[in-house]
């Protein structure tokens, strides 16, 4: 491997000079270019570690559940490149999402904060720009930022956000094959290459790796450090297979789905029931497009075979720029996904398989390969732990903490219990709004604005969650225990009383004292 002419002193005088213009330029009033104003909030200007700033790569999916690869023993999916991070690299066995819906969470990863302070709290919002992002801390220091993919915060708008010097993104959702039908809007048809549009062709997970992969050769060389984000938009339904993998798995059974009986949803709340009957995310007729859960199941997991191609060639392109020593890829997916579990499919819940995800750490040299990470970490830990990793102080408002001390291999004082949180969406409004806490070994849920009964689980006889034990006596001394976690993860988050969700205030709590 060729030497790497940027490490060492001459590297790390290059960011500290960064930092200290960026800190001059604070002090002094100096205006923010055009594309990345300030926001109105805290201050952008972070202070320098002593460790030597590394490169980051993020890799996003949308909606992949925990449990899909090969290395955790999946029935028929194979994900060898994935794998290879695991193999190689770090796997966190505990990962959550503190707010299980796609934007909310995205949110989350960039601003290190709970969607009651960020203020994204639905499908649609935009993130406002009085909240800094990790790429907005690490541009503000004089480092390089790209964002390749899906963003689906303000769904209509596809051109670049603040904080990412090189922006390839599309609208909202975009779409599995482009550049599609004719009669689409052009701003479907294509990406927004710094605010300019060009017509794609092709599959758009490749595409996007293809960006990926040419981002990362036009590093070759550089001595800024950068953070690449490819977010892609696999596994989200319609589910539409690249066309070499639309007959795999063609002999794959699915899980068996509980049947539609009182007995399977009694201590369940009613609304879940709704949920399975009554609206597309129900498993007996998947979202009103697939014949069966079986078909669905299927095409989920085939979307995930380009996904795994495409890191294998990220990976490659990494090593063939000489970038392997000095970078860091971190692959995650935006919250998990419920299959068939309870009878149904979709992730608004508190459920395990809904808020629980993949993320796994590569870095060989750095993070002692085959580590397994077993504290619970967090999406808000995302935007700290990239910020520490580029050489940078994480700032003390921020909700997550920086997992570099775990991914080392140490074993500092960790969380014992986090928040979980999701608000009612009037366009899908069968789910309540939810509060939850979550330790090692218990689930606490409740429900806001309804009657529903909030629900108990232990986690470690019973797994799956098929029994509530909030009603039985002898869990009365936990139900007030956790729910006095409950009560005091809100308070420390500044989580208000609705209809006040987005305005942070420490010293309030969103639940009283009697409950």
């Amino acid at each position: 491997m060729p030497s790497d002419p940027s490490d060492g002193p001459a590297r790390r005088q290059l960011l500290k000079g960064a930092l200290a213009t960026a800190t001059l330029s604070a002090c002094t009033g100096a205006t923010p270019s055009a594309q990345d104003p300030a926001p109105v909030g805290p201050s952008l200007s972070l202070q320098a570690t002593a460790e030597r700033p590394r490169n980051v790569v993020v890799i996003m999916t949308d909606d992949q559940r925990f449990d899909g690869f090969s290395f955790m023993g999946h029935p028929f999916l194979s994900t060898p490149n994935l794998d290879r991070l695991v193999s190689e690299g770090a796997w966190c066995a505990e990962a959550f999402v503190t707010t299980s819906l796609c934007c909310p969470s995205r949110a989350s990863m960039l601003s290190g904060l709970y969607a009651h302070a960020h203020g994204v709290l639905n499908n649609q919002s935009e993130l406002a720009a009085s909240v800094p992002t990790y790429a907005q801390f690490l541009t503000h220091a004089g480092l390089d930022t790209a964002y390749i993919g899906k963003w689906h915060m303000g769904a209509k708008n596809p051109h670049p956000r603040p904080g990412w010097k090189r922006w390839i993104g599309f609208r909202g959702q975009g779409r599995y094959t482009y550049p599609g039908p004719d009669k689409l809007d052009p701003l479907d048809r294509g990406f927004s290459y710094d605010g300019t549009m060009q017509r794609k062709e092709g599959y758009v997970t490749d595409l996007l790796t293809d960006e990926a992969v040419t981002y990362l050769q036009s590093r070759q060389g550089h001595d800024t450090p950068f953070c690449l984000m490819v977010a892609h938009k696999a596994c989200h339904a319609p589910f539409v297979p690249a066309p070499r993998h639309a007959e795999a798995f063609a002999d794959a059974a699915a899980p068996d789905v509980p049947p539609d009986t009182d007995e399977v949803y009694a201590g369940l709340p009613d609304w879940l029931r709704r949920l399975r009957r009554n609206t597309v995310f129900g498993v007996d007729e998947p979202y009103g497009t697939w014949p069966d859960f079986t078909s669905w199941y299927r095409d989920y997991h085939r979307t995930l075979l380009a996904v795994d191609e495409g890191v294998g060639r990220i990976l490659t392109a990494i090593q063939a720029a000489g970038l392997q020593e000095r970078t860091v890829v971190l692959f995650v997916s935006d919250n998990g996904f419920m299959h068939g579990e309870k009878g149904v499919l979709d992730k608004r819940n508190a459920y395990e398989t809904s808020i629980r995800i993949p993320l796994l750490a590569w870095a060989p040299g750095w993070i002692p390969a085959g580590l397994r990470i077993d504290p619970m970490v967090l999406n808000l830990d995302l935007a700290p732990t990239i910020l520490e990793l580029m050489g940078l102080h994480p700032p003390e408002h921020l909700h997550g903490r920086s997992l570099v001390p775990l991914l080392k291999g140490g074993t500092p004082k960790w969380r014992q219990d986090f928040l979980y949180e999701y608000f009612h969406e009037r366009m899908f409004p069968t789910t309540p709004t939810v509060l939850a806490v979550r330790t090692a070994t218990h689930k606490w849920i409740t429900y806001r604005g309804t009657d529903t009964p909030p629900e108990l689980y232990d986690l470690q006889a019973d797994p799956a969650e098929t029994t509530n034990l909030a009603e039985v006596p002898d869990s009365a001394n936990r139900r007030k225990g956790l729910n006095n976690r409950l009560k005091r993860q809100a308070k420390r988050t500044g989580l208000l009383p609705d209809p006040v969700w987005g305005r942070t205030a420490p010293q309030r709590s969103a639940l009283s004292e009697e409950e």
